[in-house]
């Protein structure tokens, strides 16, 4: 789109070596890139600068919220999240984190957010949190900006993803080892029944914000697709034990080890595929986050709790938490501040490359800037 500006002003200067100067003078709509969807590109989490066990003061300095007022210390939640109340949108946010060349970012997406709470209301869209339908938001930045790009995180509620964790947590606090009640069958099925309905809303979405983006002078914005970062790290990278309090109270992951392996060799593969597969339908872009955040999970050998610079060996996702110690609990299992800085880069990384579909990881032993496309 500024090339295209850049080939006008030629032509609108060319033309007055002739002409003489234009009547009226050309206006210019400031740039503008908009994330639209739920909790994973909201900003859910973004709180947390890494995990910690420890409930008092800044949380061994992982709480954002935090601050200390006189002799004591005390949490606001706006600190982060801003006015954007349930909706949860944090100042680390994947779109606000990827230094994209725009004059303005609108950060649209809300937590809990399902495909009809995108769709604009005319297509059935519904409103959510007070807010209109994220279409209908997205047309009205139209209305007085040039949009770049547009990237949407969406599906996940239709699947009932926070409830596929609760019920794992659920069956691993309630069995023993030699009876574990895992979740992956019965998950898989409820899975396997909604994804044909997700994928075709989603499908529904990308046509939706094209027509939006056409309908006012922007069909040139760039549409980008992301998949879901695995929440979970394989059993085979858990520094607890499968049985006991750690893995429960200290790692924030009570999970059985073949959930935790279903869950990263079979869902959340299941639902990228899908979605790469929508994508591409709709001639949208995809941004593959499967493993952007890999090794760097709640209780991975390969992380810590902890802040560190630049993210380098710490927890980059939000350990499971029941909100009565720290937080709340819908901040359980999404990229905290550090995995919202990593996923931003991948979106700048995507916006750079020539390829209509990426694949983003993370560099071992690195931090958040050293994200790669592979």
């Amino acid at each position: 789109m500024r090339i295209l500006r850049t080939v006008v002003a030629v032509v609108v200067a060319a033309t007055a070596l002739v002409t003489g100067p234009p009547t009226a003078p050309a206006t210019t709509e400031p740039t503008a890139a908009v994330s639209l969807g739920d909790s994973y590109l909201s900003g859910e989490a973004g709180r947390w600068a890494g995990n910690s066990s420890s409930n008092f003061a800044s949380r061994a300095g992982t709480d954002r919220a935090a601050y200390r007022s006189g002799w004591f210390w005390r949490y606001a939640p706006s600190r982060v999240y801003g006015d954007s109340g349930g909706c949860h949108r944090s100042d680390l946010a994947p779109i606000s984190s990827a230094g994209l060349p725009v004059d303005e970012v609108f950060n649209l997406a809300c937590s809990g957010a399902a495909t009809v709470n995108v769709l604009p209301a005319s297509a059935g869209g519904q409103p959510y949190k007070g807010e209109a339908p994220q279409i209908d938001q997205l047309a009205a930045v139209a209305e007085t900006h040039d949009i770049d790009v547009v990237v949407i995180s969406i599906g996940g509620n239709d699947l009932n993803f926070s409830g596929v964790i609760v019920d794992c947590v659920a069956g691993y606090t309630t069995s023993p080892i030699w009876w574990p009640n895992t979740c992956a069958s019965d998950q898989g099925r409820n899975v396997d029944r909604a994804l044909p309905g997700m994928l075709a809303d989603v499908q529904r979405v990308l046509v939706e914000a094209r027509q939006v983006l056409d309908a006012n002078g922007d069909g040139d914005a760039r549409i980008v697709l992301q998949s879901y970062p695995s929440p979970v790290a394989e059993a085979s990278n858990i520094r607890y034990g499968e049985r006991g309090w750690d893995r429960t109270f200290r790692g924030g992951c009570p999970f059985w080890n073949s959930d935790l392996d279903w869950a990263n060799t079979t869902l959340i593969p299941q639902i990228t595929d899908g979605l790469a597969q929508e994508a591409a339908a709709a001639g949208a872009e995809f941004l593959d986050l499967s493993e952007a955040l890999k090794g760097h999970e709640a209780c991975a050998r390969t992380a810590r709790q902890g802040t560190s610079a630049n993210g380098v060996g710490a927890e980059w996702i939000r350990y499971v938490n029941t909100g009565i110690r720290q937080g709340d609990a819908e901040e359980s299992a999404h990229p905290n501040a550090y995995g919202q800085q990593a996923m931003g880069r991948c979106i700048a990384l995507a916006l750079a490359s020539p390829s209509r579909s990426d694949r983003c990881l993370n560099t071992p032993g690195a931090g958040v800037t050293a994200m790669r496309l592979g």
